[in-house]
């Protein structure tokens, strides 16, 4: 796919270009997790709540409330098109057909809708929020963060002429294909595009994806946007995120419910879904306490996403788990996708996928080259392990930029749960830094779910 962005940011009308160009330009997991929300929580009461915690970065000075809106206006009266829904209902997500109901299937057809949002400024920053009915707020998450991250990235190309954006896009390129270049080859990768909540644009998202999978082969194994998989042929990759263990666990009456919530979610949703789809994402209110008091079926689930943990702690810490309950780690499977770069990516495959000789460390593989003709990789893995590829995928400028600066680095921008019934909404996750909701609430959780296994890591957009 041959694209000339330069042209196109320099000639293009941006102004009447649309951010959001289907409902389907989601991440595929919000999907899921809608049917699941459609299904047992139709007419829970729902906040979410965007902000930004790159602070340094004072959005709302560098576009308008009236540009934001109008790209929200434009998402709320789009609507599933017949072949998407045909290809949701007909295509084989995981192994299995049908796995969207057909009921489900209907109502997105014909009763779907987004709720109303409240949108002001503050300190140079916007305050976006979205209240109404669980399914009704849900898929705001994506569609806006993609909204405000594009919308970003037109006001900065509209400081810099064709020649300039010409060089910013060639270096992108460049950075791109070393990535691809270092991981040719690699034996028994994979890796999966998980870019889309920010991303530099959806052009450069579809760009990137195309490359990837030309390039890897059977090594790129799909993306988490739904459009991109259905347009381009690709699988489909994602399964369920924070949301649902925040929301439960809000929804819980004394302490004893609150801790116990977090695994009335897996029971709920492998009573829904089955398969490759039973991925645990245990990092909500901490890892380590999660598995320590895991009913044991937990481990009969396919595998665990570390999102919040360093990721060969992480690895070790389920390995081990696994072990303990008397299961093989072999064949399960760990999925990391935190602040992911080419070096996390090669070392973390390096570390779970198999043994290395001659002293050498994760560190030493710098390419594919290292596996091959270095003959320090010896196959036989200690756990599947697979990347969930995310910003530093779909929104690598650094350094791209010919006057220098950072107007094109990637920053942090988050859409969350924020409230539920009246109740606060919160996160622990492994990193303090990483713990959303208000001081006594976060507090009161840690007092619950302890605080074993938890560091503080700066953040990373």
């Amino acid at each position: 796919m041959i694209v000339n962005f330069a042209e196109r940011a320099h000639n293009h009308n941006w102004e009447l270009d649309p951010v959001i160009r289907s409902l389907l330009d989601t991440d595929f997991y919000k999907l899921l997790m809608l049917q699941f929300i459609w299904k047992h929580y139709p007419k829970t009461r729902v906040s979410f709540a965007l902000f930004n915690r790159t602070s340094s970065v004072r959005l709302a000075d560098m576009f308008a409330t009236t540009e934001i809106a109008e790209q929200l206006e434009h998402v709320r009266k789009l609507r599933f098109r017949k072949s998407e829904l045909v290809w949701l209902a007909g295509n084989t997500f995981y192994g299995r057909r049908g796995i969207f109901e057909p009921a489900f299937l209907e109502w997105l057809e014909q009763d779907f809708k987004l709720s109303d949002y409240e949108l002001s400024v503050n300190h140079g920053q916007f305050h976006l929020s979205f209240e109404g009915y669980w399914p009704e707020t849900t898929m705001w998450e994506l569609y806006a963060l993609s909204v405000l991250d594009e919308l970003r990235t037109r006001a900065n190309m509209k400081k810099l002429g064709e020649f300039y954006l010409d060089i910013l896009y060639a270096r992108a390129k460049t950075k791109l294909w070393s990535k691809i270049e270092r991981l040719r080859g690699v034996p028994s990768l994979t890796v999966a595009d998980f870019g889309t909540r920010r991303r530099h644009s959806f052009l450069w998202q579809e760009y990137v994806v195309k490359a990837m999978a030309s390039n890897l082969g059977s090594g790129f194994i799909g993306t988490s946007n739904a459009f991109l998989a259905h347009k381009h042929d690709l699988e489909a990759i994602g399964t369920n995120a924070h949301e649902i263990p925040m929301v439960l666990a809000a929804l819980a009456n004394d302490d004893q419910a609150l801790k116990a919530s977090q695994y009335h979610v897996l029971d709920l949703w492998q009573s829904t879904y089955e398969g490759a789809l039973r991925i645990m994402l245990p990092d909500t209110f901490g890892t380590t306490q999660f598995l320590k008091n895991a009913p044991d079926w937990t481990a009969d689930w396919t595998g665990q996403r570390m999102d919040s943990k360093n990721p060969y702690v992480a690895g070790d810490e389920y390995i081990e788990w696994l072990k303990g309950r008397g299961r093989d780690p072999h064949d399960k499977l760990v999925i990391a996708s935190d602040a992911l770069d080419i070096d996390e990516v090669i070392g973390l495959h390096a570390y779970f996928g198999g043994t290395m000789q001659g002293g050498a460390t994760a560190q030493d593989f710098r390419s594919a080259a290292d596996f091959q003709d270095r003959q320090k990789w010896i196959p036989g893995r200690r756990i599947r392990f697979s990347a969930g590829w995310g910003t530093l995928l779909t929104n690598d400028f650094r350094g791209c930029d010919p006057r220098g600066g950072g107007e094109f680095d990637p920053i942090s921008l988050i859409c969350k749960v924020s409230d539920v019934e009246g109740r606060p909404a919160v996160k622990l996750s492994d990193n303090y830094a990483k713990a959303l909701g208000p001081a006594s609430e976060v507090e009161r959780y840690r007092r619950v779910f302890g605080t074993a296994g938890m560091t503080n890591v700066p953040q990373v957009a």
